[in-house]
């Protein structure tokens, strides 16, 4: 049986206004306090307030309303070890998490637009290995929305090595909670999905996600598993296990020992096709002529509340709507919203309701693992918001 309809945007909004007015941070404040010369010279002060206070080396960040780029910004270094290198508009970045929804789920929800998956149907009927050990209840949806009870991730405490080691440690994997109970952000769900996708489609996940996302969309830049002639325009990460740095190599060590191609990371992409794909997505969210290879409805069902009845952890498709890792929405965007975050520091949010949209890249791992960008976030969006208020409808 199908779950609820999702809230309407409007009944999202107003159930969001709470969270909206206890969010502050600088970006408010000097919002306030200070007519600036342009409407995003806030936002600008906000990357370099974070640049020198050594959250992240550098940025590359842009801001999107009513269906084009209205601001762009480029700050600070793409790299400082072993040289200082400048940041460029056409950098590489490792997208991370960022693989979940700009690669995994859309893949997965076109072959439900096909009739080849059933949302609420076990994922074991696509993947029968999976399951074992009390899996065997566990549904699409549930994965999608992190709500399956797996843990967050495979075991990485010994030094396993391989797609097949970790395929079998993802069939072994034993549900911490009943599915369906609790909320909890699990790495194995999507890299369950990515194999869903390529027993459905009998090749690789990267080569699904090039042949029919993106080249459908024109991405010029983004793929997984960079050729080494890529490598100078990537930012890297910090040092691996054995003092390497990481350039061009999948941070994410799960991935990694997967070989770089995996459901849940392993994307590398810049932001110029990054400003692409959200503006092709929410112009076909709102009906608008878009190259973006899934349905209006289905991209509804990616962008709205669809966990459990009652959960207050609120999941898309993939997509982040309003749990603990939501305040990359920062103080204003409303409810209706919806976004999602990488590990190494990359972030997009989206407003579909005006087709805004905040994306940040960044590299706050590299030199030392020890930046942090959450903060940066969360004001960039507040400050990102408040200057959209004076652009013209």
């Amino acid at each position: 049986m199908r779950p609820p309809l999702p809230l309407t945007r409007r009944q999202l909004f107003y159930s969001g206004l709470a969270h909206a007015t206890c969010v502050t941070g600088i970006a408010e404040r000097a919002y306030a306090q200070t007519l600036p010369s342009t409407p995003f010279a806030t936002v600008e002060t906000i990357f370099r307030t974070a640049i020198q206070a050594n959250k992240m080396p550098g940025a590359v960040a842009a801001i999107g309303h009513q269906g084009r780029m209205v601001w762009h910004g480029v700050f600070g270094q793409r790299a400082q070890i072993p040289a200082a290198e400048p940041m460029t508009w056409n950098t590489i970045f490792d997208m991370a998490s960022m693989t979940k929804v700009l690669i995994t789920a859309p893949a997965v929800m076109q072959f439900y637009e096909r009739g080849l998956i059933s949302l609420d149907t076990p994922a074991c009927k696509y993947l029968p290995a999976f399951a074992a050990n009390g899996k065997q209840d566990i549904t699409i949806r549930q994965l999608l929305t992190h709500y399956s009870g797996l843990p967050p991730d495979l075991d990485l405490s010994f030094a396993w090595q391989g797609k097949q080691s970790a395929i079998q440690m993802v069939m072994d994997t034993r549900p911490q909670t009943k599915p369906g109970e609790k909320f909890v952000y699990s790495d194995i769900n999507f890299i369950t999905l990515g194999l869903i996708v390529e027993r459905l489609c009998g090749q690789s996940l990267a080569s699904y996600a090039t042949e029919h996302i993106l080249k459908p969309l024109g991405l010029k830049a983004s793929f997984f598993c960079p050729a080494d002639s890529l490598r100078p325009s990537i930012a890297p990460t910090q040092y691996d296990e054995s003092g390497h740095m990481l350039r061009g190599v999948v941070h994410d060590p799960t991935t990694r020992r997967m070989g770089g191609v995996a459901g849940h990371a392993g994307l590398f992409s810049c932001a110029q096709d990054c400003v692409t794909y959200a503006t092709a997505l929410l112009d076909k969210l709102a009906g608008l002529p878009s190259p973006f290879p899934l349905q209006a409805q289905t991209l509804y069902l990616m962008s709205t509340p669809q966990q459990p009845t009652g959960k207050t952890d609120l999941r898309g498709l993939g997509w982040d709507i309003a749990t603990h890792y939501s305040t990359a929405r920062g103080a204003y965007f409303p409810a209706s919203s919806f976004g999602h975050t990488g590990f190494t520091g990359t972030s997009l949010w989206l407003v579909p309701n005006s087709r805004s949209f905040v994306l940040i890249l960044t590299s706050r791992l590299h030199p030392d693992g020890h930046g942090n960008v959450v903060a940066l976030r969360r004001d960039v969006a507040t400050a990102a918001a408040l200057a959209l208020r004076t652009m013209p409808p």
